[in-house]
């Protein structure tokens, strides 16, 4: 399979404690058909995309990529879902670490994507990938801005 679906896997025997059942590899299948040319997947997980913990059944694949993060979601029935994060839109991280589970939560401009049912040991990885990233990307776009004026 792709990249976006070993790193998944690798995700899952790492933190076995997240709740993804089922379906890792249509999920990381939408992402991998998004990718552009140009982009490689560093660091992908995946979890529930909502927030509620007791609804098991909306398992997402999200993953950074070296130009954004994308979260897929393929539908059981037709179609799919995807979500696209580039760091201009990137506000804030918000992370939680409950009794079992823990839970990201990424505001952007536009709105904020909760992924929950996630093994608590896995937060710091998450959290470091994504924000460390994103600081990152967000201090070209401001150097970028600040020229084009």
């Amino acid at each position: 399979m792709g990249k976006v679906y070993d790193q998944v896997c690798m995700f899952k025997a790492k933190y076995p404690g997240t709740i993804t059942w089922w379906r890792l590899r249509k999920h990381a299948k939408v992402v991998e058909q998004h990718l552009n040319p140009d982009e490689e997947p560093i660091y992908t997980f995946a979890g529930q995309k909502n927030n509620d913990v007791l609804d098991v059944f909306s398992t997402s694949v999200i993953c950074l990529t070296n130009k954004r993060i994308l979260i897929g979601q393929d539908h059981i029935l037709y179609g799919y879902t995807l979500n696209s994060i580039t760091p201009d839109l990137f506000n804030d991280l918000q992370v939680f670490k409950g009794i079992i589970f823990g839970k990201v939560t990424i505001d952007t401009v536009k709105e904020i994507v909760v992924i929950t049912n996630l093994d608590k040991k896995c937060l710091p990885e998450v959290e470091t990938a994504i924000s460390s990233f994103m600081m990152e990307e967000k201090k070209k776009y401001s150097i970028h801005n600040t020229h084009s004026e």
